[in-house]
């Protein structure tokens, strides 16, 4: 039997840990809508099942028929029993782990958001997601996986320069195929472990990524759990203790959780939309207005963050030489508007961030440090002209029903 890739760790059931406290006697299951669906083994976009389909579980074999049984028979020796996980908090997430993949180095990918490159792969394993503008109004994500790894991740597209910066407060692997200019300056200068470990297709296709036969170029760049653990082994971005950045607690009381809560962005390419589900204490996602939720096409599951954060930001043209391709840059360095929305609840706050490689900090209405619920978070970043809006739910008898 093949053995789990390393840091395929389901990530574990509540109580909650805050401020990385150990604790015992936590069963070690799926969590709703962010937990990885079917086998705990590395897929691989070459062998086996397509990326863009679920893989299926793999179920025991019915055990073979036994010979009678026999009163003199001896009895099988008794196990010792077996000490109980350790678990820790995970520093993006909050939630608790083992603490090897705890100190799993985080990993970001930069992820194509065209309507050709859906649906994507490798949402629901992701710790953080970051959603900004990337050139003509169009969108792209960069996905940062930590104490969960995905069986499927992609299509993997090329780098900007303000993703770096924001994966550079974890110091991440960061995987892309190319970037403009600027990025690839950034990334040729400070790549090798001072702000990123720079993974490139143009370096590592064909061993960390390769291309898959369902999508057309340049939509059908793909890696996997096994690939991306041996890209940060390569490139030195080795396993450590991590610092939290952002707070965490528990879950919202189930009775102090609204129904009707949703959040609306307008991106110039597309609209996203979250609607609060009290029931799960989760933003169940949807694209381009559709009625039925976004799915990861590595799992087969509608994707649904414990949190969604809104920053707001300038944007403005990059003068890179290319006017043509629309490119962007970000004011990412300094502070803004931030919307905070957890439990249900909308918290208008603001973030800072001090430098290229300090983190992205939040902070609620009052300036003190914003508390997330522990799990999944995805991070909207807009330009200041950008619409949104925002619905905020009320409590009633009927906040528990489902969506």
């Amino acid at each position: 039997m093949t053995k789990p890739a390393p840091g395929l760790t389901r990530r574990a059931a509540w109580p909650v840990l805050v401020g990385g406290l150990v604790i015992a006697a936590i069963a070690v299951g799926a969590g709703a809508g962010l937990l990885l669906a079917g086998s705990l083994g590395s897929a691989s976009a070459t062998a086996g099942p397509s990326p863009l389909a679920p893989s299926a579980s793999r179920e025991s074999a019915d055990p073979s028929p036994s010979e009678p049984t026999s009163a003199a028979r001896t009895p099988a020796p008794t196990s010792s029993p077996q000490p109980t996980p350790v678990l820790v908090a995970a520093p993006l997430t909050g939630l608790p782990v083992l603490e090897t993949s705890a100190r799993q180095h985080p990993i970001a990918v930069m992820i194509d958001d065209l309507r050709a490159a859906r649906p994507q792969s490798g949402f629901n394993a992701a710790a953080q997601v970051w959603q900004a503008p990337a050139e003509g109004g169009i969108p792209r994500y960069m996905m940062i996986f930590q104490d969960t790894l995905p069986v499927s991740v992609g299509p993997v597209r090329s780098a900007r320069q303000y993703f770096i910066e924001w994966a550079a407060e974890w110091k991440a692997l960061y995987v892309h195929v190319g970037g403009s200019g600027q990025a690839m300056s950034t990334l040729a200068g400070v790549g090798r472990g001072q702000w990123v470990y720079n993974a490139d297709g143009f370096r590592f296709e064909g061993t960390g990524m390769s291309r898959i036969k369902e999508r057309a170029a340049p939509h059908n760049v793909y890696s996997d759990a096994g690939r991306l653990r041996a890209m940060a082994a390569t490139v030195g971005a080795n396993d450590g203790p991590l610092t939290p950045v952002w707070a965490f607690g528990g879950p919202t009381p189930l009775d102090s959780r609204p129904g009707g809560t949703t959040i609306t962005i307008d991106y110039p390419y597309e609209t996203i939309t979250y609607r609060y589900n009290p029931g799960t204490d989760r933003y169940v996602r949807y694209v381009d207005r559709s009625s039925t939720p976004q799915v990861d096409a590595a799992d087969g599951q509608p994707i649904a963050p414990t949190n969604v954060v809104i920053l707001r930001m300038r944007f403005g043209p990059l003068n890179d030489g290319h006017p043509e391709k629309n490119r962007l840059e970000a004011q990412d360095v300094g502070s803004g508007e931030a919307i905070i929305s957890t439990g249900g609840r909308i918290i208008h706050g603001t973030w800072s961030k001090a430098s290229e490689t300090a983190p992205t900090l939040l902070f609620g209405p009052d300036g003190a440090a914003a508390t997330l619920a522990a799990g999944q978070t995805y991070v909207q970043v807009i330009a200041l002209s950008y619409a949104y809006s925002i619905v905020e739910g009320t409590l009633s008898s009927g906040s528990l029903r489902e969506f």
